[in-house]
């Protein structure tokens, strides 16, 4: 049964029900020159917009609300979270999971094989976090059996166009990469970091939380939490002060900080581990002073970026 409705630009063509690409479709809707379904699949209670060019597997798990658009590939080991968007000519492959609300634009790639030389093959996850938006061109690629098994990226956070998230990588929450910055394998990049455009950061290098890089910058060595890099390769330029702000940290522990950067990386007396040492013990009161102090200590890859 087939029934017509024009409503102003808009025509509708509702059908009862068929059977198209696996899918069970409840009706077919014109906007524009666009055409799309709006669908049932076989993992839903509830139904999502799927475009009539898009190749989504039967075995792929969608959440509710979820929107796929124009020659979109969707896999069959791939799970969707709720009220996601792949807006067109999106590729999501492997064993990747996307949280709720995360939106995926033009000719972002996801969850194919790692450009490791060492991958076999092996059955390795891609996990990205609710509401976080992945820009055109954006590559993220999965872990392998030499690490972690799986590249992980938090929730919240803004891949900008051309950006490159590599096997084995760790991204926490809110971390901000911008256009064309990459990230080598096994790469770990703490909650809040901003990379500028262009960055280019080397496998197995630690980047702490709320760090801020410059653009254009290389680093090979650990970037302290809440420091500043660049623009000069590996090279420590003080603290985020203004990130910090920004992000609500108190004046007192601004200040800390400061003392204990000054401590740490401009004093020359004795050894790094013996100023660590003779620290006062109200400084060390304050999270951001642990922080760094953990951070410091669990350093074993790479050296540390100094001024």
């Amino acid at each position: 049964m087939l029934i017509l409705c024009a409503d102003g630009c808009k025509i509708f063509i509702c059908v009862l029900t068929f059977k198209a690409k696996n899918v069970l479709v409840k009706e077919v809707f014109f906007r524009g020159s666009i055409r799309f379904l709006t669908a049932l699949h076989p993992s839903q209670s509830q139904k999502s917009m799927i475009h009539q060019t898009a190749i989504v597997s039967s075995k792929a798990k969608l959440g509710e609300g979820v929107r796929i658009g124009p020659y979109c590939v969707v896999g069959e080991h791939v799970t969707l979270g709720d009220r996601v968007v792949l807006h067109s000519h999106v590729v999501i492959e492997g064993r990747t999971t996307l949280g709720d609300a995360c939106m995926v634009y033009p000719f972002a790639s996801i969850g194919h094989a790692p450009q490791d030389m060492k991958y076999a093959g092996e059955p390795s996850t891609v996990s990205i976090g609710a509401k976080t938006v992945v820009r055109e061109y954006v590559t993220v690629q999965p872990g392998t059996k030499a690490d972690l098994m799986a590249t992980k990226v938090g929730s919240s956070c803004l891949l900008m166009a051309s950006t490159h998230v590599a096997h084995d990588c760790i991204v926490g929450d809110h971390v901000v990469m911008a256009n064309n910055a990459t990230l080598a394998g096994h790469v770990v990049v703490g909650d809040g970091a901003v990379i500028g455009g262009l960055a280019a950061i080397h496998q197995f290098v630690r980047i702490g939380k709320k760090v801020m890089v410059s653009g254009t910058t290389g680093i090979s060595r650990d970037v302290i939490p809440y420091g500043m890099v660049g623009p000069q390769d590996n090279t420590l330029n003080g603290l985020n002060v203004v990130g910090l702000k920004r992000q609500g940290t108190s004046q007192e522990a601004v200040r800390c900080l400061r003392r204990v950067y000054g401590v740490l990386f401009e004093d020359t007396t004795g050894t790094r581990q013996q100023r660590i040492e003779a620290l006062d013990k109200k400084d060390l009161s304050f999270q951001e002073v642990q922080d760094v102090l953990a951070f410091i200590q669990a350093s074993d890859k790479r050296p540390l970026c100094l001024p």
